[in-house]
């Protein structure tokens, strides 16, 4: 998904945040999110926990905790893309972000993500 939100929910010109989605009901997401945060150090990351009830979901809150998105720039981005929009806002990471842009790259790292998905209720059993 690379859909453009509505205008009202578009940053301000200049705003170089990104808003990550995550759950944060999930030990593993919420690990990979205290690290992004750590990372974060110039707080160009907006996090928001779409397990809590208060939580505002710009699309359908099941299909938030089913897979990773962020808004980058105003658009909607999921899985992969939303992954490496979340690196390019993080200097260490941004290398990785910017080459996730190549379509080669980005279909391998979003195969790799699906994968993961398959595997997540696993894993995250032997976290908790």
């Amino acid at each position: 998904m690379n859909t453009a939100l509505p205008h009202g929910d578009r940053a301000a010109a200049g705003d170089a945040r990104v808003t990550v989605w995550y759950d944060g009901a999930c030990p593993l997401c919420r690990r990979e999110i205290d690290l992004m945060r750590r990372l974060d150090r110039r707080g160009r990351l907006h996090f928001i926990d779409v397990a809590r009830p208060d939580a505002t979901c710009p699309i359908d809150r099941s299909a938030l905790l089913a897979r990773f998105h962020a808004c980058e720039n105003g658009q909607m981005l999921e899985g992969a893309a939303a992954f490496a929009a979340m690196w390019r806002a993080i200097p260490l990471l941004r290398p990785l972000g910017l080459l996730a842009r190549y379509r080669p790259v980005l279909a391998l790292l979003d195969r790799l993500y699906t994968y993961f998905l398959r595997w997540r209720p696993a894993l995250q059993r032997r976290q908790r």
